[in-house]
Formats: structure tokens, sequence, C-alpha cells
């Protein structure tokens, strides 16, 4: 362990003095006292400030309620119903408020609200919870009445990802307290699940248009994981070992999506949840389910928690609002209102653990993934994992996980949460509209005559190996009204282009990417030498093809910056660099084929700052097909000699048909293009 390391990760243990059990019980003590001002007259509905979801005002109360009930029945039952703050009698008027159907603060039934589904289960696994302090100490009216509220979810169907889980828990409580449930129901939601169940702890959160499972993201925890656990609870039973077994084999593998800072990487929908993607470290403690020492489960979760506090995703009103570190409306989904930041309650489950219990007691420890510069290979979700623990950065390199849902015939803008080429701890994907339209950053593209970037789209995996991935995409592009990212509110038309195939071969946190473009006429079965008219390139005949030329184009890691100024750019003929006051850099290098280096200046796309530079290399030639391009592409913290990344590579070679990356040391690596061709 090198020196830098050490002080890193001595360092990430400190929160651990500071997040002790007495200090999780106060911060959910003040997130709790801070939403009481937007709660309605009868508490039913809590308001809170914020953009509204796609389900209105109205379900947003509910969610206010729901949400943060959640955090209230953890804090009391984790205090084996010890309650100063009488927080159960504010839940105790909202439920009889909200559940009264000829009441004015009533909430949205399940069918009104389909929002309403979501929120049923917080509410359902808040009472069970508190069952003895609350439920048993409502009036027989308000009992009824919350059965028949909670009843609307009986015999539903249609859920398709991690929502069956909602209506396991929902049906559990009805039944334990001799309320309507439908086996019916808990068989075909059984079904979707292990439908879902790819392997190796890995749940893909739905299917895509073609039935593929490459939904991968923090649901796999925050929902898949956590959910059998609280369905046992509820029905006074340990969690089975089918279940507990998977747990234990994600959370080998989620440890190394957190860096010794506590900052998570930033990937998927719904990152305004922020540490709720701690639910599943606790849940692994809770069900005795976790590779990790109970010293390294606290070392995680008390690091995330300090990471976000430090960072300001509480404001100054003692709120949690909409965003990733401090506010930022950009990382929204449709569903998402002010209350939904609420869900991060589920990273205060482990107030369940009693004050005895080792996660609180024992020393605190480094999890493995802390120890030394690793590269993981998680196949399942189709990621490299690369982590430096001595600048605390933790870089996923995608080439698995897509989120594919549009049907092939509608025009699409690459998902930026999940088709970018990298992710990591420090960056964001570009989230304003012309940075969605024309995605540069962390991305490989064919550029057009117009210089417009292609989208990756769905991902075809090729190989992933302990430190090579490969994947290849058929890419397009986007047509927009008035011929401008900042005019499309919907794409006008698209244009289908060929097989692009890119590979990430991964040295710590140097990364060689590689990328080549194939024909389409290979992929429908002609011969290369066969004309082949543009209809016939496009096997849906939907949209028109783009014959070419094309450019390529591969951009680096985007950094922001509260100020424009704070991000300092250096450039080359081949190369350019960025960087950021703090020491972080992001490097981008043409090592093959690219020799044109330049930036894309953004502002307020990024959650990160308001000001962010995204690195990139291209063609000043177009490429024809089997073609090899290659970049060196470097992410790190400070005090990295960025003399030594940007002569990290000594030579890519190309020659019948493999390609060879030289490294500095003399290592070199070989990637074979016919095999990735012929996948």
């Amino acid at each position: 362990m090198t020196d830098a390391t050490t002080a890193v990760v001595t360092a990430a243990l400190e929160p651990t003095r500071r997040w002790e059990r007495q200090h999780w019980l106060a911060t959910a003590d003040r997130l709790l006292a801070a939403v009481e001002p937007y709660a309605s007259s009868g508490r039913s509905l809590i308001r809170l400030p914020g953009p509204t979801s796609a389900s209105g005002a109205w379900s947003d109360g509910l969610e206010g309620f729901a949400r943060t009930f959640l955090l209230a029945a953890f804090r009391v039952r984790g205090e084996q119903g010890a309650d100063p703050h009488a927080l159960l009698e504010r839940y105790a008027e909202g439920l009889r408020h909200g559940t009264d159907p000829a009441g004015a603060e009533r909430w949205p039934r399940i069918d009104e609200r389909r929002q309403a589904v979501v929120e049923a289960a917080s509410v359902a696994i808040g009472l069970s919870e508190t069952r003895p302090w609350l439920w048993d100490r409502l009036d027989d009216a308000t009992r009824g009445h919350v059965v028949d509220w909670l009843a609307g979810i009986v015999g539903t169907s249609g859920y398709r990802n991690n929502w069956v889980w909602f209506q396991n828990v929902v049906e559990a409580f009805l039944a334990s307290v001799g309320g309507p449930w439908d086996q019916a129901d808990l068989d075909r939601n059984e079904e979707l699940a292990e439908g879902l169940y790819v392997g190796d702890g890995w749940y893909s959160d739905g299917r895509g248009r073609d039935g593929r499972r490459q939904s991968f993201d923090y649901y796999a925890g925050w929902a898949w994981h956590l959910y059998p656990l609280l369905h046992a609870r509820i029905e006074g039973r340990p969690l089975d070992q089918r279940h507990a077994e998977r747990l234990h084999a994600y959370l080998g593998q989620a440890q190394h999506l957190v860096g010794p800072t506590g900052a998570p990487v930033l990937q998927g929908r719904s990152i305004t949840y922020r540490f709720a993607m701690l639910a599943p470290f606790w849940a692994g403690a809770l069900a005795g389910s976790t590779p990790l020492p109970p010293g390294a489960t606290r070392a995680i979760t008390s690091a995330v928690a300090e990471h976000f506090a430090a960072a300001g995703s509480v404001d100054e009103r003692g709120l949690l609002t909409t965003g990733w570190h401090h506010r930022y409306d950009g990382v929204r989904q449709l569903y998402s209102g002010g209350s939904s930041p609420y869900w991060a309650s589920k990273g205060f489950l482990g107030l369940l653990l009693d004050a005895d219990d080792p996660v609180w007691t024992a020393a605190p420890e480094l999890p493995p993934s802390w120890a030394e510069d690793r590269v993981t290979a998680l196949p399942v979700p189709g990621w490299l994992v690369s982590t430096t623990p001595g600048d605390g950065i933790v870089r996923v390199l995608n080439h698995g996980s897509d989120r594919l849902l549009e049907p092939v015939v509608q025009q699409r803008a690459d998902d930026p949460f999940y088709r970018r080429s990298g992710y990591s701890n420090v960056t964001s994907p570009q989230l304003t509209t012309d940075a969605v339209a024309a995605p540069v950053e962390s991305h490989v593209a064919l550029l057009d005559g117009s210089g417009a970037p292609s989208h990756r789209d769905g991902i075809d995996r090729v190989r992933l190996s302990e430190d090579v991935a490969v994947s290849r995409s058929r890419v397009h592009w986007l047509d927009l009204p008035g011929g401008r990212p900042s005019d499309a509110a919907v794409w006008s038309s698209m244009r289908r282009g060929p097989f692009v195939t890119t590979a990430a071969v991964v040295r710590g946190r140097f990364e060689v990417r590689l990328a080549w473009w194939d024909p389409v006429r290979a992929a429908v079965g002609l011969p290369p030498a066969t004309p082949v008219p543009a209809a016939a390139l496009d096997a849906e005949a939907a949209w028109p093809a783009d014959l070419g030329p094309w450019h390529v184009h591969v951009g680096g890691w985007p950094l922001a910056a509260g100020r424009g100024r704070d991000l300092h750019v250096e450039t080359d003929v081949d190369w350019v660099r960025v960087t950021r006051q703090d020491g972080t850099s992001s490097l981008v290098r043409g090592l093959r084929g690219l020799d044109r280096a330049g930036t894309t200046f953004r502002t307020g796309a990024d959650p990160y700052g308001e000001a962010s530079v995204t690195p990139w290399v291209r063609s000043r030639s177009t490429v024809g097909p089997g073609d090899v391009s290659a970049a060196l592409v470097v992410l790190s913290g400070r005090g990295t000699p960025w003399v030594r990344d940007v002569d990290a590579v000594t030579e890519v070679r190309h020659d019948e048909g493999e390609v060879h990356v030289v490294w500095r040391d003399g290592r070199v690596d070989t990637l074979s293009v016919t095999d990735a061709a012929d996948a």
C-alpha cells in the first residue's frame, strides 16, 4: 500500500467515529423534524418543495407521508418503541385522514394513481415494523380504512420490474392483519421475479424491448435485495436461503462501487435516492448474509453517509432535495417529485440492528475493495470496475447495461444513465437536452457529415475478462427539429448506421479504448462485394441508413466545477487534459487514428457543478471498415503524475486481425479483432 493510499484509507475510517448509532438516530430525527412544516393540517399529505412528478401534487403528498413514515418506523422500531418526539402520533393522525374515503385529505387510491402502489409498500412496511406501538393502538375504524386502502392492490397486475415486491409486501401485511390477499398475485410475481434474476446476485430491473435482461443499476440493491428481507420480517421469519445467498453474492460485488471517500458511482436512474444504496449492506448484516466483516459494513455505511452530508445533500432547511449532492433537477425522472428523495430513508435500515450488534461495536476495518488498486470484472452487468484507493476514484466501464426499452421503430437518444462507456464516483453524464441529443462524454461515436455524433443504442456483449471488455452496438443518428439539439423536445427522424465495436483494455486508472466499425451487410448475410441499396442495409426499413463516410470520436471523462475558471485545459496535437482545482484530472490521448484533440464546454449539464468540460480526441480523416482507432483515457485524482499518465502506452499496433497494446513497462495486451467481429 502506497503512502497516498494509506492516507486515503486512513481518512476513510474517520467517519465511523462520527457516525455511531446515536448519530444516525439524531440525523433521522433532524430529517423528520424538517418535514413537519410541510404536512397538511391532518398530516396525511406531506408536500415538500421541489418539482412536481408526473403523478401530480396529490400523489406527491402521499409520497412525502409514506417515505418519511418509513424513516420514522426504522427509528422507533430500532429503539424498541421509544419515541421521544412522538413520531408515531403524527403518523397515526396522518393514517386516519389519509385512508378515510370521505376525508378532505384522503390519499389517492391505487386505481386512481399508479404511484400509490409504491407508497403503499412503504406504509405496509412501516405499519409492520411499528405494529405494537401504532397499528395495535389504532381504533377499529381507522384499521378498517387502512386495510381497505391497501387492499386496492389485491388482484392487480402488470408489474414488470421491482414493483412485484410492492404487491408482495402489501399483501403480506394484509394477510398478517386478517385482510384480503391473493395467492395468484404472489405466484405470478414469483415467476416474474425469477425470470429477472440473471445470476451472481444480480437482477435486471425489467426486460428490454427484445426480452434481454440488461437493466442493471442500484435497484438491484435498494429494491430487489431489500424487499425480500422486509417481506420476511412482516411474516416473522428469517430471510430464506435462496435470497440470502443472492444477497451475499451481490454485496461481494457492490462494495466495489463505493470509493474510500464514501462516494458511490453515479449510474442509473433514481440517483436522487442517494444513500438508499446502503440498504443492501444493512440488509446483509440484518440477515447474517454478507461477505463483509461487521467493521467493513460500518466503514462503508459511515463513509457514504458522511460523503452526502458533507456534499450538501441536505439543504439549509434540513430537507433532502432533488439531486445528487446539492439540488440539481436534471437527475430526475418524470416520476420524481419533491418527496421522492426520501427513499433515502432505506439508508437508515441499519437502525433495526440492536445497539450491541457487532456492526455498531466492532472496530472499523477496510473493505477488501479499498485495500489496493484493482480491476474487478462483474460479468453479469458487463462491467469492469477500476478502483484506485490512492485517489479514491472508482470507474465503471460499461459493456453490458443499456436499459433499452424503446421500440425499434421509435426515434431515441441514448439514456445517459445507462449507455455511456463509463461511469465513476466523481463524474456524471451530461444531462441537458443538447448533451443528451449529441452525446460526447464517456462515449465512442461515429461523426456524420455534419459532425453529429452517433448514439450507441443497445449493447451486444462480446467479451469480458479480468482486464478487457468488448461490446458491439448498431449505432444511429438523430435528426432534430431545426437541426439544433436545443430545439429538440422530440426527435424528428433517425438514421441507422453500422455496427461499432468498442473495447476497453484496463490497467489501474489507465484505459485504452479501441473502436472500429463493420458494415451492416455482414449482419444481413450478404457477401462483402455485393452492392446493397440503402433500404436493404436497414433490417427494419423504418428509417433510412446513413452510408458515411464517418470520423471517429472518443470522449473522455467530464469534469465539473462551480465556475468555469476552476477547470484548467491543456491541449496538444493528440492529447487534451482537463484539471479541476482539487487536483482531479481527465486526460485523453490519441494513440491510433485519432489526431485531433479538443473539449466541449457546457453549462448546467452536470450535478457536480454549474460548469463542465469534456476532453475528446477525433480522427481528422474518415475511417474505413475495420480500421481500429485507439485512445488512452485516464481519470485520476490529486497527486497523480500526469506526465506519466500521458506516456502510459507506447504503441498500439493492428496487424493480421489482432490489436497489440504496448504499455510503458513493456507489457503487451493482445485483442483479436476477428473474434470480436464473429461474435
